[in-house]
């Protein structure tokens, strides 16, 4: 895991070190552990290490091959790399560390591009080509890791962060009003190539491409998933939760492979609790270094008991024995890191549960050096309760009465509440759409077959964000976060199920709920509500931020904004304080939006807070 960045001199020219040395200072935060730069004609590579397989200088990056006509920087981790590399050595490759790094130089040089087919893990990587004079640049199936690019002039830049390739003055100088009109509306980021900085792009997952003197050409896709549309099919619950499992299994255990100490993220939700307790059975079976005899956990814990898992967090730890530590969320601390929240995440985000992901990795970093979290369950297996509606309207469509009567029942028995609470949401954001100035494209996540929104959600409307905002909070704080259920095998065969495998009588995830039956606490294992790592952020809202908010929204920066009618947010918060409108994160969404204007556009400076 670390931070990567080089310039690609399209005319030419030898790159330029200080801007190569300040796109490196300012990934500082991925890789505290060493700094590597290489010039290699008319590129420049550079690299901050994060050492987490072969310590040793041997491991060291950029690197080469055995004649030095090849270089890597890369970010990320090839879990099946002992695998991989037994493999090239047969095939007559000889190498010189012990790191997943090597075997990529490697893999290329066995199966050129096709080398991505044959990695289980999370990458972002530039890979330049001596001989052929190009450089080849790739991001991982599922989009785990971040891969950005620009042309500035006549140069190819790319780095782990855009803040990075802002070291450079042409670089994103103004939003991509389009993407930033999305994301107040809609709150969907990272849906696209695009970003909300004009000009600065980033590779979509499961997307590699090829820079040449001639320029960038166009990204192609090397990878891809179909969700099944089927119903039902001829596998039994047992079947299909004994698969899961094993593959889940051996999906958690190379995740482990670590020569640095591995925790564990524990919402007390079922996909983190699951994993806990997978750990826990391989800490006796297997034994892995990085985990030790103990497992350790990092969990956010609230105050107000609307808000608070620690009844969940407890028995996970009771029926683990792990060594559990937590976090309390404070609208007081958030204010106080909002600015360099900020900053790290790039661009801005949609909701304040950021903020407890956050101060969990902040929590992490006294303990471990990675984490592992159970991030993409809920696309993969349809665990949102707004998912459910899509599978009605997907059995209404397919004229399966009956099964359809049978899905509403169950929904309303199970969730009459939160499909209330969502016809008033969904009024209200409706409404507070109007406040907005700005267009974007619009989109309607849930709108289609539930096959098809599980796909749009696992690769572009919803995961994606997350893993950005994953990816930013933990390396904020020098941490490697990884996670399990989006290793590719496991996401191939949970889409190959049918969807009343994902879905049934109004429950959620029911092949993964039958795989740990006897395993996870039947508490937790039968939970029917969705929550995380989130925050009381309506309460916040309406009380401790209360006067952090009116400044912002009061402000002449605010007022002066395209994107919105000024006037009309002021009084729609101040009807939403006394109690005249319900809370909806559009509210939050533009205040931070306004945040990140100041910080990215108004301030612009040569480096951002530490």
């Amino acid at each position: 895991m670390c931070g990567i960045a080089g310039q690609y001199c399209l005319d030419g020219r030898t790159p330029d070190a200080t801007l190569l040395a300040a796109m490196s200072e300012r990934l500082t935060h991925r890789g505290p552990d060493g700094e590597g730069a290489r010039t290699c004609g008319s590129t420049g590579l550079v690299h901050r290490r994060l050492a987490i397989i072969d310590l040793t200088d041997e491991g060291l990056q950029p690197m080469t091959n055995e004649d030095g006509t090849l270089w890597l920087v890369f970010n990320g981790e090839i879990y099946n790399y002992v695998e991989l590399r037994e493999e090239l050595v047969r095939a007559g490759h000889r190498f010189h560390s012990r790191s997943d790094t090597e075997v990529i130089l490697h893999a290329y040089e066995e199966w050129d591009t096709g080398c991505l087919g044959r990695f289980n893990g999370m990458w972002a990587f530039a890979l330049w080509d001596d001989r052929r004079q190009r450089l080849f640049c790739a991001r991982d199936r599922l989009g785990i890791k971040p891969f950005y690019y620009t042309q500035a002039g006549s140069s190819f830049l790319f780095a782990s962060e855009i803040k990075a390739l802002l070291a450079h003055p042409g670089a994103g100088a103004r939003p991509d009003d389009r993407t930033l009109g999305t994301y107040l509306a809609w709150g969907v980021l990272d849906h696209s190539g695009r970003t909300m900085f004009d000009g600065i792009f980033q590779l979509e997952p499961a997307h590699a491409m090829i820079v040449t003197p001639a320029g960038a050409e166009p990204p192609f896709r090397y990878w891809d998933v179909t969700v099944s549309p089927a119903v039902r099919s001829g596998t039994r619950d047992d079947e299909a939760a004994s698969r899961l499992l094993a593959v889940l299994r051996d999906a958690t255990r190379i995740h482990l492979r670590s020569d640095v100490a591995v925790g564990t993220c524990l919402s007390g939700g079922i996909d983190s609790s699951t994993l806990t307790v997978l750990i826990n059975d391989l800490i006796r079976d297997e034994a892995p270094a990085g985990v030790g005899t103990r497992q350790k956990t990092f969990s956010a814990v609230f105050t107000d008991k609307r808000f608070d898992e620690s009844r969940y967090i407890d028995e996970i730890v009771a029926a683990t024995g792990v060594d559990a530590h937590r976090v309390e969320p404070t609208p007081e601390k958030l204010w106080e890191d909002i600015d360099r929240l900020v900053w790290i995440q790039d661009e801005p985000f949609g909701s304040l549960s950021i903020y407890a992901q956050f101060c969990v990795m902040r929590l992490a970093q006294e303990h471990v050096k990675v984490v592992l979290d159970g991030q993409g369950a809920d696309e993969l297996l349809a665990g949102y309760l707004a998912y459910q509606g899509s599978y009605i309207s997907t059995l209404l469509r397919s004229f399966r009465w009956w099964t359809a009567l049978r899905e509403i029942t169950g929904s309303l028995r199970h969730h009459g509440g939160f499909f209330r609470s969502a016809a008033r949401q969904l009024r209200e954001r409706k409404k507070r759409r109007n406040l907005l100035k700005c267009t974007g494209e619009q989109i309607q996540r849930y709108n289609g077959t539930l096959d098809s929104v599980l796909y749009r959600e696992l690769m572009s409307t919803n995961l994606p964000s997350l893993l950005h905002y994953e990816d930013r909070n933990a390396m904020a704080f020098s941490i490697e976060s990884r996670v399990p259920f989006l290793d590719y095998r496991f996401v191939e065969y949970v889409a190959s199920l049918p969807l009343g495998q994902k879905i049934r009588g109004g429950v959620t995830k029911c092949a993964l709920r039958n795989a740990i039956r006897g395993i996870v606490p039947e508490s937790i294992r039968c939970r029917g509500d969705k929550m995380g790592f989130v925050t009381p952020e309506e309460v916040w809202m309406r009380e401790d931020l209360r006067p952090f908010v009116l400044d912002v929204l009061s402000s002449d920066a605010f007022k002066a904004r395209p994107y919105w009618d000024a006037d009309a947010v002021i009084e729609n918060y101040l009807a939403f304080l006394e109690g005249q409108s319900d809370y909806s994160p559009e509210i939050w969404r533009i205040v931070c939006a306004e945040l990140w204007l100041r910080k990215f556009f108004d301030q612009r400076s040569a480096a951002g807070p530490r």
